[in-house]
């Protein structure tokens, strides 16, 4: 857990720019972000439509560079790699948790989360070992030879949890995580988070939902492209019996 105690940062974006061309307009859909996050944080990223959320999510996510600034990640510098350094760093480094679950509908859970370590080197005998030990974590070794359809929502979000820690990144970037369940559901998957956290995963949540924000221990909230405000938030109240049985269910 979080200790307040924090060595070199994981992530740091110094002064970061995303700018684009539009004919003749300029969208600075980032225009000046400085951020650190460190080994075991649990960071929610808020902002209204427009904000920068997106940019700043795909930039983290190497799915993007900085048009001026810096960004690392885990002492690399991430602004100066090319497509294929990004695609390598991106698998090895960031597991990614989507609204949509963009899970295969065709293969099994087991075959879903093995996805990221097809480019790996690992040998098939490694890839189902740990995809079953990922699987595990999130509460569904009973569901390795299902397919997404049959699954609720609620368990093909796990799926999708269980793939983005298949690698064991750096970092898990969820985008409104919550954003396709019922509020029973949605919080389930949330106290999935929490245990993930108290087991020294960094995670960085998106959302536009307050209640989704106030399970992490920092909030970062955007406006027009700038760090509106980044400040800790104390941990959510949940019985002991939550987070002991998050998995389980």
């Amino acid at each position: 857990m979080d200790s307040g105690v924090h060595n070199e940062s994981l992530i740091s974006l110094s002064d970061v720019k995303k700018i684009y061309k539009m004919g003749i307009e300029v969208i600075r859909a980032l225009d000046g972000v400085s951020i650190d996050v460190y080994a075991n944080e649990y960071v929610a990223v808020m902002g209204p439509s427009g904000s920068g959320k997106s940019t700043l999510m795909n930039m983290i996510g190497c799915l993007d560079t900085p048009s001026q600034g810096s960004y690392f990640l885990r002492g690399q510098n991430v602004g100066e790699m090319g497509d294929d350094e990004l695609a390598e760093i991106r698998n090895r480094e960031v597991g990614f948790v989507f609204q949509t679950f963009n899970l295969l509908p065709r293969v099994n859970c087991l075959q879903n989360v093995e996805l990221p370590l097809i480019y790996s080197g690992k040998t098939r005998g490694q890839r189902r070992q740990m995809a079953e030990r990922a699987l595990d974590q999130v509460g569904l070794s009973d569901r390795v030879t299902h397919k997404p359809n049959e699954l609720s929502g609620g368990q093909r979000q796990r799926v999708a949890v269980a793939r983005a820690l298949v690698n064991n990144p750096a970092l898990v970037l969820a985008d409104e995580p919550t954003g396709n369940l019922d509020t029973k559901t949605g919080r389930e998957i949330m106290l999935l988070f929490e245990t993930l956290y108290r087991r020294g995963n960094t995670l960085m949540v998106v959302t536009h939902e307050e209640e989704v924000a106030h399970h992490a221990r920092r909030i970062i909230r955007l406006r027009d492209g700038l760090v509106e405000s980044d400040v800790r938030v104390e941990a959510p109240i949940l019985a002991e019996q939550d987070t002991s049985t998050a998995v389980a269910e």
